[in-house]
Formats: structure tokens, sequence, C-alpha cells
């Protein structure tokens, strides 16, 4: 393939207020630290206290909004939870990226990157001679041995039975691995408050050490691997996007070197796409087609705004309450909307207005709305994409320029 021109660096015009968002949370993790030890204790325990009992079945839309859905419920508040409640408290304790709608501000020294894995993200939790997988939606995925920490009732687990580790995971269908992504817990000792450039670290120095790699056995059904990780500058992102590895690409994900562990969706961690490194690029309909306008699922709230899942909630339009009570919709409820020919309309990275076509319920098995970075990288998909020419050219130096830029080998 020929060399990408980077004979200058590109500079894309900001479309969001992602970099300003960006900051605050930097910020407000060093001036919030939470407790990170009951945090990891509590999401221990949560994932083994709802195994016993039956699978919950696909959520009805609520007529009502949740008392505890606030972004950081306290960790002794959340243990009096039970049952349902408790699973959708465990749901959202998972790092969500938000899209990557802007490239943040110097990318090349203050960011990792990484081929995600195609796959069900997890929480994997080991403690007391048991080892257990927990999906996005807090459902048991695996319940199995492993030679995680505590992970099979083997003699090593009576010496230190109260431990336990936290990993965050992709399952890989094909070759049935968990490729761990993050690591929240181990051994007891919590990594909520460190930064992504230690946990990367840790896992890195920690997991090959149990065996947890190792091919499976009867102690341990399933294999654990680790994603090569790079410092996102010309070279590592190049090897992110076209390295070969052993598992479907998904598209990118890139971390923020001091971000924490947040539970959430955080603008300190990105997911990227594009037709080389993931199947799945724009969003489909229930038969697997692309539909001709851009799709989108927004919640309902009391008083007819449409919301996408964020915190705060962003505004994309209002419904009439005659048309509201003739539809029998109620607050809570997940609609699905079309864009139309009007578009998108922001100013200085604001959503001033959406151009909205109801089309109607989201399927019942839906969790949340979209977030706003997922419908504005949508979009941008289908009207301005941010390619990797745009990515290699803000991480490019003068000495890049002079030299001969990565050829990139398309998977297509």
């Amino acid at each position: 393939m020929a060399p990408h021109d980077l004979r200058r660096p590109f500079k894309r015009p900001l479309i969001s207020d992602q970099e300003r968002r960006r900051q605050q949370s930097l910020l407000r993790q060093a001036q919030n630290r939470l407790d990170a030890q009951r945090q990891a204790r509590f999401l221990a325990s949560t994932a083994f206290s709802l195994s016993s009992q039956t699978p919950e079945p696909e959520p009805e839309p609520v007529s009502e909004p949740e008392p505890y859905q606030k972004e950081e419920l306290d960790v002794l508040e959340a243990s009096k939870l039970k049952g349902a409640e408790a699973r959708k408290w465990f749901a959202k304790q998972l790092m969500l990226p938000e899209w990557m709608i802007d490239i943040p501000e110097n990318l090349a020294n203050n960011w990792f990157v990484f081929a995600r894995p195609s796959g069900k993200r997890c929480f994997v939790v080991s403690s007391n001679g048991t080892t257990i997988s927990r999906l996005r939606n807090g459902s048991i995925l695996h319940r199995f041995p492993s030679k995680l920490p505590n992970g099979a009732r083997t003699k090593e687990v009576s010496s230190a039975s109260n431990s336990y580790s936290i990993l965050d995971c992709i399952f890989h269908e094909q070759d049935q691995t968990y490729y761990v992504i993050d690591m929240v817990c181990w051994r007891g000792y919590s990594l909520y408050d460190c930064t992504s450039e230690f946990r990367f670290f840790w896992v890195n120095s920690k997991l090959a050490e149990t065996g947890a790699c190792d091919s499976p056995s009867y102690y341990h059904k399933y294999k654990f691997s680790l994603v090569p990780v790079y410092g996102c500058d010309q070279s590592g992102l190049c090897s992110a996007y076209s390295a070969p590895v052993p598992y479907v690409k998904d598209g990118l994900l890139f971390y923020n070197k001091h971000a924490h562990y947040q539970a959430g969706n955080t603008p300190l961690a990105l997911v990227w796409k594009d037709e080389n490194c993931s199947q799945y690029v724009m969003d489909t309909d229930s038969q697997g087609q692309v539909p001709n306008q851009q799709q989108m699922v927004l919640e309902l709230q009391e008083d007819g705004k449409l919301t996408t899942c964020d915190d705060p909630h962003v505004v994309f339009g209002c419904l009439d309450g005659s048309f509201i009570q003739q539809s029998d919709l109620h607050s809570g409820y997940l609609l699905r909307f079309a864009i139309g020919e009007g578009g998108l309309i922001l100013v200085d990275g604001k959503l001033e207005k959406a151009d909205l076509k109801y089309l109607g319920k989201a399927n019942r098995a839906r969790a949340s709305a979209d977030s706003f970075s997922k419908v504005m990288f949508q979009y941008s998909v289908r009207h301005s994409p941010l390619r990797i020419d745009d990515l290699l050219g803000s991480v490019s130096s003068p000495v890049d320029h002079e030299s001969k830029a990565c050829d990139i080998e398309m998977d297509g």
C-alpha cells in the first residue's frame, strides 16, 4: 500500500465539547476520590450474591424514574439494594468509553491505544474458589473454575479465601478466550484510583504469574489473554490499527494515561472505528441492514423531553403531551427515532436542533438510551467521518514528516 501523506499536521475542526468535558473529568477525579476499597469489595460480593437467582426476563420499559440512578451512588447505600435493583446497579459499574468525535489534545503523549476485541464486554470476578463473569446488563455469562487468584477450589484457596480479583474483559466467542482490557482489583487491592498507566502495567505484570493465560484445563475452563497496548505515537497507532492479532478486531480503544477507573461513560476512554478495523461501523437495523436514515434511541422524560443516557442528559427534542397520551407512552420509555433531512444543528459543540422522526418503541431488551457521543459519531460517519489519516496526522511530529510514513495494511 502507498504510505499516507503526512507532510503537514492535520487539524480537524472541533464539532463538540468533548475536550472540555475531558478536562473536567480529570479535574473531578483529582478532587473526588471514591472509597475505592469499599467500591471493589461490594462489586465483588454483588457478583456472587446475585448468582443464585433466576435470570431476569427481558426488561420492560419503566414507567417511573429509578430513585438510585445517580452517577456516583454511595457504596454503602448500594449495598442495601436487592434483586433486580442490585443487578441494575452492577450493570452501571463498567467504565464505558465515549465515541471519538473530536481528536484529543496531545494524543501522542497522553494516550494509549489498542485494537478492541470483538465480543461480549463483562466483569470477571474470582473469589472463594469460584470465578464468575457478568455482562453489561448484570446477567451471568459464565460461572467456572480458573487460575485467577481464588478462582478454583484447589488447595491454594484455603490460605487466602477472602481475597478477590476483578478484571474488565471482552469474551471472544471464536476462540473462547477472555481478553483482559483492564484490571479493577487484584487479590483484594483496589485499583479504582490508580491511573490507567499503572493498571496496564499491573495487569501485564500479574496475570501471567497466575497461569491464567495457560490453555484450558480441569481447574481452568477458559483461557485469559492480554491485548497489546501501545503508546499513541505514530508507530503505536499504526501497530494497533494494522498489526495482526489473534482475535477479530472491533475498532480501536484509546485510554488517557491519567484516567482512573470510573463507572459509566467517560471521555477519558474513547472508541473509534472504520471499515478496515471493524465489521460494524454504521449501526444496523433488526435485519442487520444499514438503514437509509440514521436511527437513535432516546429516553422519554416526565416533561416530554427526549434525552440521551449521558449525565447530565443531552436533550434532542420534546414530544407533545397529546401525542404522548395518544401513543400510550410514559416517562422512562425508550423510543426509537430517525434523523430527517434537516439533520443535526450544533452551535459551539452543543446541540441546537435535531430533525427527529418517531419510529416507535425501542426493543424491550434495550437497557438504556444512546449516548450523545455515539449519536454524533454515527452522524459523522455518514457526513464527515474522522479517518485514520486524521488520527495519524494529529500524532505525527516534524521528524515524522521528514521520514517515511507507515504503510497501512488494509484488512478488507
